[in-house]
């Protein structure tokens, strides 16, 4: 395998993983929210304000690690390390 493989490789593993994981919280978060809708009804807007900036927040830490696969993917930062090896 080449080094550019070894980076096709981290990147999928950075998304996927990433996506993974944001799904994963954003469900459990979503059903948390429903039970304690249904528990205290009087509490859903304030419940959903909360929700709906936590769910931002989670996909803010996803779209982060998007954001350093593509670098690693197009920037290629330690290529140069390499070639001046």
């Amino acid at each position: 395998m080449t080094d550019t493989s070894f980076v096709a490789l981290a990147c999928g593993l950075i998304i996927g993983l990433g996506a993974i994981g944001a799904c994963i919280g954003i469900a459990i978060m979503g059903g948390k929210y429903l039970e304690a809708s249904a528990r205290q009804p009087e509490l859903m807007n304030t419940l959903q304000t909360k929700m709906f900036l936590l769910a931002g927040l989670i996909d803010a830490a996803f779209l982060i690690g998007v954001g350093i696969a593509m670098l690693f993917a197009f920037a290629s930062p330690f290529k140069a390390m390499v070639v001046g090896a």
